[in-house]
């Protein structure tokens, strides 16, 4: 089967299991922003003879895909590419990332072939779709204009053309029981019918050097003339990290702590849901704990608290209700949950708290990323020996 007929096939088949038959015309329309074709699938194969590596960063966030792998990798990975929709997103990352390139925007309107040849595909599909805390809407999921959910299909009509050696995926650990599993074996069928081996595991951010309660699932997929049959995700590493290890070293200030009237509202919000046998609500945690997975919208900062008493000036520095709490109940900062995802200190934070925590909620733990990295370049560089 033609690269081109299995995305038509399989966007039909998404629709048509949420009840909504999708033309074949329609289908063709939405895959095909430019024109995939059987022999540029064939031809499209970057085969780099050189020692470095060149990779695209899709729906790319703030980067931290792309950070991992370079940890991993080292001077031997060049990103050519790299694709976010959202501006403050594509400021942060432009604050960390020096590019001879600028960052493309709404991949839907991107031509595969306006994008460079690669080895390496980064994605990271975005979490509204098919978070466990979400709607659960996956594919018919619409998001400020944007068909959210088939955004994947934008990423395989880009590898149909270029057929990189690797493509790597991280989703929300939601993704495999989405629409009871059928979601997932769409996901999955594609990238084997389009020429890959296709690697996927759950891996919790805990194990991996970061004090974050974080699971997510990471897929692998080898092009199929990559041997690939060596690759393992990595083992559990290191689990002693503590929410202690990540707090910031100075008192913060006075704005990260919640106001006696938010704190009482909170309480009386959590009695609630107790009442109605619901566990939902604020958390504090113990400095000697893990944190709960961060997220990008809802309850994500208040369910991890901190107890932090060392700032005594507690004179509101913002318009609050109320006086400051005399608990030390405080939210953690921008900086302590780029800890919580393994970013390192000389991580650039340009923006204000309410698009950081927006950014660093929908990112990935980086430290999980260069760990799966490393495993995915012992395969690469194993398949170069054998074939020198």
């Amino acid at each position: 089967m033609k690269p081109e007929d299995i995305l038509i096939r399989n966007a039909m088949m998404v629709t048509c299991w949420e009840g909504v038959r999708m033309s074949r015309d329609a289908a063709i329309e939405r895959v095909c922003v430019g024109t995939i074709s059987a022999s540029h699938c064939e031809s499209g194969k970057v085969e780099n003879n050189r020692n470095e590596l060149t990779s695209i960063d899709l729906f790319a966030g703030i980067g931290g895909i792309r950070l991992g792998f370079e940890k991993a990798f080292g001077k031997k990975i060049k990103t050519v590419f790299a694709s976010e929709w959202d501006e403050p997103a594509q400021k942060t990352y432009r604050a960390n990332f020096r590019d001879d390139f600028d960052i493309s925007g709404d991949i839907t309107k991107i031509s595969e072939e306006d994008v460079p040849p690669f080895d390496i595909c980064l994605s990271g599909f975005p979490c509204q779709a098919f978070s466990l805390a979400g709607r659960r809407m996956g594919f018919e999921d619409n998001y400020k204009g944007m068909s959210r959910g088939t955004l994947f299909f934008d990423m395989v009509r880009i590898c149909a053309l270029h057929k990189p050696k690797v493509i790597f995926c991280e989703n929300v650990k939601g993704l495999t029981i989405h629409d009871k599993g059928r979601t997932f074996e769409v996901i999955k069928g594609t990238l084997e019918e389009l020429g890959y081996a296709v690697h996927e595991k759950v891996l919790n951010s805990r194990d991996h050097g970061v004090p974050q309660n974080r699971e997510r699932i990471y897929i692998v997929a080898f092009r199929n003339d990559i041997d690939g049959s060596a690759f393992k995700f990595p083992e559990p590493a290191d689990s002693s990290k503590r929410i202690k290890d990540i707090v910031e070293e100075q008192p913060v200030s006075v704005k990260y702590y919640l106001s006696s009237t938010y704190l009482e509202t909170l309480r009386k919000h959590r009695a609630r849901h107790e009442s109605k046998g619901n566990g939902f609500g604020y958390v504090v945690r113990d400095w000697e704990d893990v944190a709960g997975a961060i997220v990008c919208g809802g309850m994500g900062r208040e369910r991890n608290l901190l107890i932090d008493k060392r700032q005594t000036d507690l004179m509101p520095v913002t318009n609050i209700k109320g006086e400051v709490n005399r608990e030390g109940v405080r939210k953690m900062t921008p900086r302590e949950w780029a800890r919580l995802q393994g970013y390192p200190d000389t991580f650039n934070l340009p923006l204000s708290d309410v698009h950081l925590y927006k950014q660093l909620g929908n990112s990935v733990s980086v430290s999980v990323i260069e760990a799966i990295a490393k495993e995915i370049k012992k395969v690469l560089d194993k398949n170069d020996e054998k074939a020198a």
